[in-house]
């Protein structure tokens, strides 16, 4: 298998759609800025979500599902809400076609009184459904997730990263109080973080957003951020607590046990299939996909290798057994005896597909009872015993699963910057990239200034502060602690 993938170093951005393409994840579809995803692609995206979805339900989350066309007029009832998402909408204007000479065409007469949105996000008419869910305290708290797709009208666009249609899950959940709000939004917070780094093997820091970074119509957007190999980070899950805005807008009331009228406080919060973008990056190298044990879906598969009839009864029936013994296991494996391909080819492929580890037999292991045993992390091989395989399989898993989280973090904590003055900032972002942490005034103003200038921007304020009070690097003002930047995706 002729690998065409170009060197991070040469291209880090063509090295990422490089391997997108080789791994078999996703392509380009007819409609701009869409993507198919393919098998392999979808495959993780459903063992995230298999993973995710326990994670809510283990919480006290249910799963529901809403339309994804949303009444124009339902945008406009929260301000900062429209505002921030009025230049992603797809907006539906007409319910038919017609023929015509050119084929088809809009049916003129067919014109909606009033237009639909495709869902960006579901806010607005969960609320509207909310305001009929809830009239007393018992109803209390409503704890929703949905597993949807959302289109937002993107110019530019990257595979997995940023697509006009998407896939992802968005959890919606109403309080009696604003602590149990805060509470809730911290909480997925914390799923978030908990996920990426058990099972993505992807180190994140945990914070809040600034006004400017906040989701449309939030009091406060929590967020994980991640770094990227080539110094840029990215935004890898948020949760919002949205305090009573939507409430106010939908008029969603309850009567509380004292029986007054009250207000529900709200929660919204989402990851979605850019996940997969970030697990690329975090991980990957110039022969390909590599993926964390726990999320691939296949952790093991195995090549036999013949050269004649009577080696390969011989050699099937030894993978064969081994293959049933491993399933049995619980391990996820798959047998790779596809006759139209050598040997070297599969495991060219399984290499730029990520597949966590590769067992090869050839005749001389089923003489000696023995196995190739292949790490596709540190492409480390091995001659091993055929008795207690699996238990030897299971520890690597784990120790490859392990060992991705040290890299990562270990790179993270490599591009991690602390600047004391302006011009040092500038620096460090030119030459290395990464996170920065420095002082800022915590103005809107100081804020885009430095943006528009660096092209960085303040990715959170972190929950775990080194609370290191100073002076704004900008400004001179004072600063309690210093917050994070970093330019990003």
């Amino acid at each position: 298998m002729a690998k065409k993938i170009t060197s991070r170093n040469k291209d880090y951005s063509q090295w990422y759609l490089d391997v997108v393409r080789e791994a078999q994840l996703a392509s380009h579809s007819p409609v701009r800025g869409c993507m198919v995803i393919k098998p392999n692609g979808y495959a993780l995206w459903e063992n995230m979500q298999k993973q995710l979805d326990q994670m809510f339900k283990d919480t006290g989350h249910k799963n529901a599902y809403f339309p994804m066309f949303i009444p124009k007029s339902f945008l406009s009832k929260e301000a900062k809400h429209v505002e921030g998402f009025a230049k992603e909408c797809a907006v539906i204007t007409h319910s038919r076609l017609v023929s015509s000479e050119n084929g088809v065409d809009v049916d003129p007469t067919s014109k909606l009184e009033e237009e639909l949105i495709v869902r960006p996000t579901s806010e607005t008419i969960i609320w509207d459904t909310y305001r009929d869910w809830i009239q007393s305290y018992r109803d209390l708290p409503i704890l929703i997730n949905q597993w949807a797709n959302v289109v937002r009208w993107e110019m530019r666009t990257r595979l997995f990263l940023r697509t006009m249609e998407f896939l992802w899950q968005e959890g919606h959940t109403a309080h009696a109080t604003r602590e149990e709000a805060i509470e809730e939004t911290e909480k997925m917070l914390e799923v978030y973080r908990s996920f990426a780094e058990d099972y993505m093997a992807m180190p994140v820091v945990t914070g809040v957003k600034t006004e400017s970074e906040r989701f449309a119509g939030a009091v406060e957007t929590y967020c994980i951020e991640a770094m990227m190999q080539d110094g840029k980070a990215l935004q890898a899950g948020t949760s919002h607590f949205l305090g009573q805005n939507f409430a106010k807008a939908f008029d969603v009331r309850f009567q509380d046990s004292d029986g007054k009228e009250k207000l529900v406080w709200a929660t919204s919060w989402g990851v979605s299939t850019r996940l997969i973008g970030g697990m690329i990056m975090t991980h990957s190298d110039d022969n390909g996909l590599v993926l964390p044990p726990r999320l691939a879906p296949t952790q093991v598969v195995i090549v036999p290798i013949w050269r004649n009839d009577d080696e390969k009864a011989a050699v099937s029936e030894y993978c064969d057994r081994l293959y049933e013994e491993i399933k049995k296991a619980g391990i996820r494996i798959s047998l790779d005896a596809r006759e139209q391909y050598k040997p070297g080819w599969k495991f060219a492929q399984h290499e730029v597909e990520g597949t966590p580890l590769r067992i090869a037999v050839g005749p001389r292991d089923v003489s000696n009872n023995k196995v190739e045993l292949a790490r596709r992390d540190t492409l480390e091989k091995e001659i091993t015993d055929r008795d207690g395989l699996v238990e030897k399989l299971n520890v690597l898993l784990e120790t490859i699963q392990s060992d991705l989280f040290k890299a990562a973090n270990q790179r993270t904590k490599d591009q991690t910057s602390t600047a004391s003055d302006y011009r040092e900032f500038q620096e460090i972002l030119d030459k290395k990239g990464g996170f920065v942490y420095a002082h800022w005034d915590r103005t809107s103003e100081t804020e885009e200034k430095i943006k528009a200038e660096t092209k960085a921007t303040i990715r959170c304020l972190p929950l775990e502060p080194v609370e290191q009070p100073g002076k704004c690097m900008i400004t001179g003002k004072d600063s309690p602690y210093p917050v994070l930047f970093a330019r990003s995706y």
